[in-house]
């Protein structure tokens, strides 16, 4: 066992901190790292007698919770892959990854469960509730047996107890395969990250060396997505090789439940969207300030620090009153919403990744952050703009290093595709890189529209203006017949507290998109708007599916 990979840094943790609290489920069961370790060894068990082998994938689906933790754990130190589904995605994305990813054995929540074809996934031999971990299906009579016989094997195991030395992962190697990760992305099929153990030893190292201010025992929020890298690799991977006890939030993060779990588990680091940051902001603190008596000493000169102060200090209070930083990633937070918060000093930096890169590519502590960008390029990562003047002229970000995936499951084309002949990943985000090398982005490059002589017009660029305004919930800007439409999701409770009913709302709205119009150059202004009454479809990343709206 060397502590210098992946499985070893994680068994040295679970030694180190036996009897410490290793994961708690929302109002739920809590784990402490000596339990986390017998359920490992115990899965370990129900794989060999179901033939699980070296290399075979598991899949597993569903919300966040310790039992999705320790099949992940099992899966890795076993030997076999873990291939992530995001427990959001529709019934037939699910049966395509289970069925592509070429999966033997399957953990799922019973009520996606419940949705499944089962004739969809013949190569499925054993089906696992992740609920309980009981039996839901299996092809082999033999390992029936052995399930219904389980509690006296395990008896008879343990008989004499489960111990520190009782535990003895497998060690990995660099470019062994660990993890297939699928992101619906922004096309119709989702395309299988092949994660391997480097990446995800490099990740944690760096959360390991750069997060000083976490230590074994802190709290930490479980609230992205654990199928999704962001999450996984910070609030999960991070957290277990810290010796940190993860709160499961396994439910939708509204401000309410947040504001009640925060208060609980008073976090040192919070890992958010966008979203999840600009609804706290824009619902919950800024109309407060717009009004009455703050809104007035805002304006004055010598007031606005001690208005700021007390905001800054509601704010903290809001995520538990012993918050070091909020790392954002994801997507681009809006522009207000940053002003402001580096106007009342809040700690917060914004990062960038890639589920190829699973995730980081870039990141800086908030004291050292630069307004707009995305951080620094990591140490153990590097970065190039594919353009004559990386500084000044926007082109594709393109980087390599340690964290980069192995390429597409089963998908060689696509894998050639995404990177240079010299081996760079191509990103195919739009950016610039500053002489200190901070990243700064401008957009996708396939969502790039080219203006009518020929300009770049940046699409998320003209959202963030339409969505600076309360009244929108989302909005999405396309290309019909060389003029440009926003489609927009209203805000319909904030229009109707404004006296705004349903025939003015798109007058109302026409009014905003001409403010929004004057601070535009005229080659990328809006020409008509139409009303979205659902909200966009999203990625894993809460990105919205473009293609699905683009005609």
């Amino acid at each position: 066992m060397t502590q210098n990979t992946f499985l070893g840094s994680i068994e040295q943790s679970i030694r180190n901190h036996w009897n410490m609290p290793a994961m708690t489920d929302f109002n739920g069961k809590t784990f402490y790292y000596k339990d986390f370790a017998l359920e490992i060894d115990r899965l370990h068990d129900f794989f060999k007698s179901a033939g699980i082998e070296r290399g075979d994938k598991i899949s597993v689906c569903g919300r966040n919770s310790a039992n999705w933790a320790i099949v992940f754990f099992a899966t890795l130190s076993y030997g076999a892959v873990s291939v992530s589904i995001l427990h959001e995605f529709d019934k037939e994305s699910v049966q395509f990854i289970v069925n592509h990813s070429d999966s033997k054995m399957f953990f799922v929540d019973e009520n996606i469960w419940g949705e499944v074809d089962e004739t969809t996934i013949p190569k499925v031999e054993t089906v696992f509730s992740l609920d309980n971990f009981s039996l839901i299906k299996t092809a082999s009579k033999e390992f029936e047996v052995f399930v219904q016989n389980a509690p006296a094997f395990f008896e008879k195991k343990y008989e004499k107890g489960f111990f520190v030395n009782d535990i003895s992962f497998r060690t990995d190697k660099p470019e062994e395969l660990a993890v297939i990760n699928y992101t619906s992305g922004t096309t119709s099929s989702p395309k299988g990250v092949m994660i391997p153990y480097r990446s995800l030893w490099s990740n944690t190292k760096f959360a390991n060396d750069n997060l000083e201010f976490i230590f074994s025992g802190d709290n930490i929020v479980c609230m992205l997505p654990m199928a999704h890298t962001y999450g996984l690799a910070f609030e999960v991977l991070n957290s277990i090789s810290m010796g940190c006890h993860i709160h499961f939030l396994g439910k939708t993060p509204s401000p309410k439940i947040l504001l009640e779990t925060f208060a609980k588990v008073k976090p040192k680091l919070i890992l958010a969207v966008p979203l999840i940051i600009e609804k706290i902001v824009t619902r919950n603190v800024l109309p407060k300030l717009k009004h009455g008596a703050a809104g007035t000493l805002v304006k004055i000169p010598l007031l606005n620090y001690i208005v700021h102060a007390k905001v800054r200090k509601l704010m903290m209070a809001f995520f538990g009153g012993n918050l070091v930083e909020v790392v954002i990633g994801g997507a681009a937070l809006n522009s207000d919403v940053e002003k402001f918060l580096r106007k009342i000093r809040f700690p917060y930096t914004v990062g960038y990744g890639m589920t190829e890169c699973g995730p980081l590519i870039s990141y800086s502590f908030w004291t050292e952050f630069k307004e707009r960008s995305c951080g620094k390029v990591v140490d153990r990562m590097q970065v190039r703009i594919d353009s004559e003047d990386p500084h000044n002229v926007v082109g594709e970000i393109l980087t390599k290093g340690a964290n980069v995936m192995l390429g597409y499951y089963k998908n060689e084309e696509a894998t050639k595709k995404s990177f240079t002949k010299d081996g760079w990943l191509k990103t195919g985000d739009l950016g610039t890189l500053d002489k200190d090398n901070y990243v700064f982005i401008r957009g996708r490059n396939k969502n790039m529209i080219l203006g009518p002589s020929g300009q770049n017009i940046y699409p998320e660029e003209i959202e963030e203006k339409i969505n600076a305004y309360t009244y929108v919930s989302e909005s999405l800007v396309i290309e019909e017949n060389e003029k440009l439409i926003a489609l927009i999701v209203p805000d319909k409770d904030t229009l109707q507290e404004h006296g705004v009913n349903e025939p003015k709302i798109i007058p109302f709205l026409e009014q905003l998109i001409n403010e929004v119009n004057s601070k535009l150059p005229s080659y990328s202004r809006i020409t008509s708007i139409r009303i979205q009454e659902e909200e966009f479809e999203k990625t894993p990343k809460r990105s919205i599916k473009r293609f699905k709206y683009q005609k």
